[in-house]
């Protein structure tokens, strides 16, 4: 293998259905217990896990294994009845592998649940039917949107505790239509549910007659996803320069392979690229993997690329098709989640991270915070505190090459990081870029 194997995925040429969702809502909305009870009926608990529950002091009077422990790992959580922190769990059926994160609840750990969806393909809300629509319910549903996840369930829990009231259920869902045509979120599912009796989790409920729709499990099976990534216009951030470490064929001595992640698009030999900033053009001589060579990719697969000419490319250089260019700029207009508790202020400085590189940048301006309630700006606010949601103007060291995001997911996301604590104090999504790199740039013969 001409190459440092250990830095590149092995990936399949067919990828697996896997899909990606985290679970959000208020404080006790059921967010453990209902992930708990899709472990425990789709028979994805080890037997040593079962046991342990069973033997544990968190046993209901009535007998009932509290499923919520499966995914509350954290003494702090159990004691309290509480998510703090973002558990992933993973299970599968026989028509589809998952990755579930639960969130937490509170508004004070909201930076948790942007963390924990910022991968996701679909985001359940959790509702409890007795308390309706309430802020929490709307600030989840509008970081879904924000964060341009393409699916979204809204799952009115606890509906036992309502008598299974049809027109409970109808209420809340039209409080909830009042305000998503003005959210970006296209595919939106209702269902009514108990996820501590498993009613319309896995199986169907007796209790509902009066609803036609799948079970949570159904849908989340069933959902198409295979549209979700990006394939349109090629993005690889370079990761690693590749060489062989003491390479023992002659021939691998002028290996130079370029590693990472394609972050959208389908690459193919004898492609003609760009590579920025630079603006140098070349062709994709050899795409590789660890298992082998291969005529194309695509995104997200993990290879090394191989270009016709020596070209000087290092780590934070992206590879382009010339078909779709991204924007390149220095000044960025930006939605970002704070998650700090100290306030964002204009003229703070701190350091961009997107993609594989990391530059110096300083807040210009705070142009909008939202009103979580109204899902409307207020402009110009003096700071944003821990949780709101807004948007700035950054002034970056030097220019970035990327896509809005709601063009590209990968391309157009960042953080910024707290010089000298090196703490994540924010997540942003990129606006698009006022204008594309022009595919004349720093053109000449190669």
């Amino acid at each position: 293998m001409p190459f440092n194997t250990h830095l590149v995925m092995s990936v399949p040429t067919h990828p697996i259905e896997l899909l990606r969702f985290n679970t959000c809502g208020s404080v006790d909305d059921g967010k453990s217990t209902l992930i708990g009870r899709l472990l425990y009926d789709s028979k994805s608990i080890m037997e040593d896990q079962l046991e342990a529950l069973e033997r544990s002091a968190d046993i209901t009077g009535g007998g009932q294994i509290n499923l919520a422990n499966l995914t509350d790992g954290l003494r702090a959580e159990r004691e309290q009845g509480i998510t703090i922190d973002v558990a992933y769990r993973y299970f599968a059926t026989p028509r589809r592998k998952f990755i579930v994160a639960d969130t937490p609840g509170h508004v004070q750990y909201t930076r948790n649940m942007v963390t924990g969806a910022s991968t996701a393909n679909l985001s359940i809300v959790l509702v409890d039917a007795r308390q309706g629509v309430i802020e929490q319910s709307r600030r989840h549903t509008y970081i879904a949107s924000l964060l341009r996840i393409p699916h979204l369930v809204i799952a009115i829990n606890k509906m036992d505790l309502v008598g299974w009231s049809e027109a409970r259920f109808n209420e809340i869902r039209e409080t909830f239509e009042s305000f998503l045509p003005r959210l970006d979120i296209k595919d939106v599912k209702f269902i009514p549910l108990s996820a501590l009796n498993g009613d319309n989790v896995v199986d169907p409920s007796p209790h509902t007659p009066w609803y036609s729709g799948p079970t949570l499990l159904g849908h989340l099976e069933s959902v198409h996803i295979a549209s979700d990534w990006n394939l349109q216009g090629l993005r690889f951030p370079v990761q690693w320069v590749n060489r062989p470490n003491n390479p023992t064929d002659a021939q691998l001595h002028d290996f130079r392979g370029l590693s990472g992640q394609i972050a959208s698009g389908i690459v193919r030999v004898g492609q003609r690229v760009m590579v920025l900033p630079s603006g140098l053009k070349s062709t994709i001589q050899k795409i590789w993997t660890l298992d082998g060579e291969l005529d194309e990719a695509f995104c997200p697969q993990s290879v090394t690329l191989q270009l016709a000419h020596d070209l000087d490319i290092s780590r934070g250089d992206m590879i382009v098709g010339l078909d779709s260019l991204p924007g390149m700029s220095n000044d960025l207009l930006a939605k970002v989640c704070w998650m700090n508790p100290r306030p964002l202020q204009k003229g703070r400085k701190y350091f961009l991270k997107h993609a594989t590189q990391t530059v110096q940048a300083v807040v210009t301006s705070l142009e909008s915070r939202i009103n979580i309630q109204t899902i409307e700006p207020e402009f110009e606010p003096a700071e944003l505190a821990m949780n709101d949601i807004g948007e700035i103007r950054i002034k970056t060291a030097k220019p970035i090459v990327f896509d809005g995001y709601g063009t590209n997911r990968l391309t157009g996301a960042f953080i910024l990081i707290e010089q000298g604590t090196n703490a994540t104090v924010a997540a942003g999504m990129l606006n698009p870029p006022m204008e594309a790199v022009k595919p004349e740039y720093n053109d000449f013969a190669i």
